[in-house]
């Protein structure tokens, strides 16, 4: 019997899969939809506690969506490479399907399938436009000087919205799957131990779909309007469903342009964000550690500064807010992220990567290409045009929370000050400040700007 096995990576849907439905129009409906757990991706830092959970969430969904249409989800741990030579024997699969990415890891994971099932005489096919909505090498600048990727996003973004997506892909209808041994589907403690957002979204396709309908006739039309509105809380939460392909970004997109409007528009824009730091990660892995344009910065490293970032303690409210979001969540608002980076890296002059790396041990929707490379752009040495530009705290919190309703969501030693006050605590009155058990301000705002400013040699 022919058969091919869809290697499922960061596309946990049935919906809008080309990894999947290749791999049943090659063996005419007889698949091994397969997941491999391997140790790599553990050594490199992807399972922590929130993601293994979302994770368990994810392919508890996947086996389901796929039991319904006759087939299951095949389960191996081990080295990626290994376990799948040895289910495509198993099945005498003659191809392997897998979508494309763009991580250092990912692109090892494709080399080293394409090398070990060449070796057993079979073909990997690498699919593009599963992950994004357009290739990460689909848009190319124009020009002999070009860097072979786009640096900049506007210019990115009007030849990103000029390409036609692929099409959307229905979920197929029926599945074969020969018998292969599985391993039993994974639970959260299999895959990481250790403490959990105790307001961890629910992963899943399923999940994932009823979010994306609820949010689309609720709150798309205002998305223009509120995406930045702290406390309004109006942005889409999608992020943990599109990093781990619970959700198609190209069916997001078809679907945000059917309806139109302000609003759609802004939602796409956003997608295309995501895009595009995929495309720069693809030109540039080292991106993913190393400044993408240094700007020789010798940071400053103080732990109890640092720790009082990482624990909501910094004394500017609206800063600690967010981090206890992420605490809380495992996500936080992007607006949020914006000012808490931009207070890290800029006022207290600590290197971007440490920001990074403890967003990455609690964020969910925790992604390389996006992580790395937002914090790089709120650093000042990724693809911003404006690299010195700092985020006053609360300059955005009068802008963006102007109640306080944010801040006293998430700080609740502040939950009785009332109004916009709640953003500066330390003007209140001695003995109400004496009540609130809130710190001070651990960095004066003007001093950590001239510091900062001396530090990038700006007049």
């Amino acid at each position: 019997m022919k058969a091919s096995v869809a290697l499922f990576t960061a596309d946990l849907r049935v919906h809008d899969n080309p990894v999947l439905s290749s791999a049943l129009a090659d063996a005419n409906g007889t698949v091994v939809p397969l997941f491999v757990l391997d140790p790599a991706v553990d050594r490199a830092g992807f399972l922590v506690p929130n993601r293994a959970a979302f994770l368990a969430d994810c392919l508890a969904d996947l086996d389901a969506a796929l039991r319904k249409r006759g087939g299951r989800l095949i389960v191996r741990h081990g080295d990626v490479a290994e376990q799948v030579c040895r289910v495509a024997h198993e099945a005498g699969a003659g191809t392997v399907h897998v979508a494309g990415g763009v991580s250092g890891h990912a692109t090892r994971r494709e080399d080293r399938l394409r090398r070990a099932l060449s070796a057993s005489g079979r073909e990997l096919r690498v699919h593009d436009a599963v992950v994004t909505v357009l290739a990460p090498g689909q848009v190319l600048p124009s020009g002999a000087k070009s860097k072979g990727h786009f640096a900049v996003f506007t210019p990115y973004f009007r030849r990103w919205c000029s390409e036609t997506p692929r099409g959307v892909l229905r979920a197929p209808r029926g599945i074969r799957t020969p018998e292969v041994r599985s391993d039993p589907p994974p639970k959260a403690a299999d895959l990481a131990g250790g403490w959990v957002s105790p307001a961890l979204p629910p992963g899943g396709e399923g999940e994932g779909r009823g979010r994306m309908r609820r949010w689309e006739s609720a709150a798309l039309d205002e998305y223009a309007d509120r995406h930045d509105d702290l406390a309004g809380d109006a942005t889409s939460r999608l992020s943990p469903y599109l990093h781990f392909g619970c959700l198609s970004a190209v069916e997001l997109v078809g679907r945000a342009r059917a309806r139109g409007g302000a609003g759609a528009d802004a939602f796409v824009r956003q997608l295309a964000w995501r895009d595009f730091h995929h495309q720069v990660l693809a030109a540039r892995p080292d991106a993913a550690h190393q400044d993408y344009r240094p700007r020789g910065d010798r940071w400053r490293h103080d732990a109890e500064e640092i720790a009082a970032w990482r624990d909501g303690r910094t004394g500017y409210p609206v800063v600690d807010a967010g981090m206890r979001q992420l605490r809380h969540e495992g996500w936080m608002h992007n607006r949020a992220r914006l000012l808490t980076a931009s207070f890290l890296t800029k006022t207290l002059y600590v290197d971007w990567r440490v920001g990074a790396a403890h967003f990455l041990d609690l964020l969910v929707d925790g992604d390389v290409a996006n992580n790395q490379l937002n914090w790089q752009w709120v650093a000042g040495t990724g693809t911003d045009t404006r690299p010195n530009r700092v985020l006053n705290p609360l300059a955005q919190a009068a802008r963006f929370d102007p109640d306080g309703a944010y801040v006293r969501r998430w700080v609740p030693e502040l939950a009785s000050v009332g109004g916009p006050a709640v953003h500066r605590p330390w003007r209140l009155p001695a003995t109400e400040r004496a009540r609130l058990d809130y710190p001070d301000p651990i960095v004066d705002l003007d001093q950590a700007l001239a510091r900062f400013r001396q530090a990038r040699r700006i007049d």
